[in-house]
């Protein structure tokens, strides 16, 4: 019974590991075909090339940067990079004050986008936001089309304003505010255009009384339009404290800005100056909104971190409404809870109650305040998709910037090292693999196949995890990750020759070969886990501490680690169980590798029955014990 259920479990386990190599190869596959992958791994910068920017920061007046700065924009435009995993992205500076940043094969457009709009960050109040009528008409009643709606959601823009709420109590805005005031009452009384009045119906045949002819209110004039985006402005800035008069100096000047920018231009936002102490005219990402913002009242870089998801409900399980969660430093936190105390006042009067989040002079998201929010954790909800707000956490936890860069130069780069040294590499690799095959095979004899077998089924997981990850995260194989696939040989060898001197041990104490393999297999699985668990922590120490170059062979030394307790488990293990009630290895062959009176086992003459080493009847005792049956008995 008991030989039935350990057959059951090798074949179970065998079963398991070649549905794990199919789901890898179908997943490769399928990336292949519908996800834009490939069933090779991604090549590093050093072995396939790619593409060199330099970016150089702009600077205004005597402005200067400092190496500080420098420092820290490396490091955020690394983590923007390596946001979805590993990509072996090279980033140096150039000159004290440029950035050269080196990107593996062809980037992608977000890739360049992102490159391409380093800037800081900033939180503003919102004072005006209306369609930019030289992009789309202002609807009857001031109410421009695509603003958001009482549930918080945004209909026809790109990025949703939406709401901003504490984590704790995160919901769905559901309150009516009037939606047409996100055009402050002045401006819209100055661009509604006026209502025809319609002549009263009388019963036919019945005197009538002529109705006034219809008269239409004349267009407002760029003044009034500029005159009541002054006086809003005024509004907000004196909320703030600011003195009247110089309140009204700033908002007079950018009124002006307003009213002369044209979203729909291209490189309309190359002229806004964005200076963090005074309001400025700006346009929303979908170059369709136009805003007239307040100082900068929060940096960019208070954020702690953004993420995006399901929206939990009250009772932890996650709801339909899509949510980006964001959390702010300790300093961040008495400045947001300042700014969503004021903003929560201004229910009333939106867009005063909104808060706009500007990077790179372009407005990301404007959500309105719904509640005060204390300890620096809010819930931005809207009309978001998983993508969309994936796309605007991102923004908001790698956006900031000390100082703003623009691209200078992007050109083609050739490979570091090339297909030559990719070769001489795998050649490497190749020798170290036969000498693997050899040894086993001499040392161990027909058993020395397991080990053959095993390093071929760990090379297949590995090549379809580097191609699987190569597609999902973004991971290149460099020569440093290379090497780390040349040292794993030697790891997963290092596994299989615990294992079989362990049963050896086994046999030669006396034990039939099918208790030497389960015996043998709980005492050697202990060791092979230990030093296992050792190589694998000492790869992710290096992962997360090393330089780039350092970090590839780190994650390939790491995942076939992991591989190795894979295949040893689902693989080695059960293969020998099978092969240790065969005729040939269980019989003791001499080219079994598990021949007996080769490896001196204890008192043992000839082989009596399948699967057990025994000795001659009668039983024979040996000093003060005696030996029958294959089993020591005292």
């Amino acid at each position: 019974m008991a030989s039935s259920s350990t057959k059951k479990s090798a074949r179970r386990s065998l079963l398991v590991l070649f549905v794990v190599i199919l789901a890898l190869g179908g997943l490769a596959a399928g990336l292949t075909k519908w996800g834009g992958g490939s069933m090779t791994p991604s090549l590093g910068l050093d072995l396939e090339g790619g593409t060199e920017l330099v970016l150089e920061p702009q600077l205004t007046g005597a402005e200067t940067i400092s190496e500080g700065q420098v420092n820290r924009a490396v490091d955020i435009i690394r983590q923007r990079i390596d946001a979805n995993g590993v990509s072996e992205a090279e980033i140096t500076t150039q000159g004290g004050k440029s950035i050269v940043v080196s990107i593996p094969g062809q980037p992608s457009a977000e890739q360049l986008d992102a490159l391409r709009k380093p800037s800081q960050l900033r939180f503003r109040g919102v004072y005006v936001q209306a369609l930019d009528s030289n992009a789309t008409q202002v609807t009857p009643g001031g109410t421009p089309s695509g603003t958001a709606t009482p549930s918080g959601t945004a209909t026809g823009t790109p990025k949703p304003s939406g709401t901003a709420t504490s984590s704790k109590t995160a919901k769905p805005s559901t309150s009516a505010t009037a939606q047409n005031g996100v055009v402050p009452d002045a401006l819209r009384a100055a661009t509604t255009p006026a209502t025809p009045t319609p002549k009263a119906s009388t019963p036919t045949g019945a005197a009538t009384t002529p109705a006034p002819a219809a008269t239409e209110q004349p267009a407002p004039t760029a003044a009034e339009t500029e005159a009541a985006i002054k006086a809003q402005t005024s509004t907000g800035l004196v909320g703030l404290g600011w003195a009247k008069a110089k309140a009204d100096a700033a908002a007079s000047k950018v009124a002006k800005e307003y009213t002369a920018l044209n979203c729909a231009a291209p490189g309309a936002l190359d002229k806004v100056k964005d200076d963090p102490t005074q309001p400025i005219a700006t346009c929303g990402e979908d170059r369709v909104t136009k805003y007239v913002l307040g100082p900068s009242e929060i940096d960019g870089s208070e954020i702690a971190d953004a993420t995006s998801g399901y929206q939990p409900g009250p009772n932890g399980q996650p709801t339909s409404i899509v949510e980006v969660a964001l959390s702010f430093k300790d300093a961040g936190k008495a400045k947001f809870a300042a700014v969503t105390k004021r903003l929560f006042g201004l229910q009333s009067q939106p867009p005063l109650d909104q808060f706009a989040v500007v990077l790179d002079k372009g407005v990301i998201t404007a959500p309105q305040a719904r509640a005060v929010i204390t300890d620096g954790r809010a819930s931005i909800t809207g009309s978001f998709t998983i993508d969309s707000a994936k796309q605007l956490a991102e923004q908001l936890k790698f956006g900031a910037l000390p100082i703003s860069f623009a691209l200078q130069t992007q050109d083609n780069i050739t490979p570091q090292l090339g297909e030559e040294q990719l070769r001489i590499g795998l050649l490497a690799g190749f020798i170290g693999l036969l000498l693997v095959v050899v040894y086993s095979l001499l040392q161990y004899r027909a058993l020395g196949l397991v080990t053959v077998a095993s390093l071929l089924v760990a090379s297949i997981l590995t090549y379809l995890a580097v191609t699987v990850l190569g597609t999902t995260h973004g991971f290149r194989l460099t020569m440093a990750g290379v090497t780390g696939l040349i040292v794993a040989i030697g790891v997963t060898a290092d596994s299989f020759i615990v294992y079989f001197e362990r049963i050896r041990d086994e046999v030669r104490d006396g034990r039939p070969l099918v208790a030497a393999v389960e015996t043998g297999w709980k005492r050697a699985r202990r060791t092979i886990i230990a030093a296992d668990g050792v190589n694998f922590i000492a790869a992710a120490v290096l992962y997360f501490l090393a330089s780039s170059n350092v970090r590839g062979f780190a994650f390939t030394l790491g995942l076939t680690t992991l591989i190795d307790l894979v295949v040893v488990i689902l693989f080695t293990h059960p293969m020998v169980q099978l092969l240790a009630r065969t005729e040939f290895f269980g019989g003791g062959h001499k080219w079994s590798g598990l021949d007996p009176q080769r490896l001196g086992a204890k008192d043992v003459s000839r082989y009596r029955g399948r699967g057990q080493f025994g000795t001659p009847r009668p039983a024979a005792t040996v000093g003060s014990a005696r030996i029958a049956e294959g089993k020591v008995q005292a």
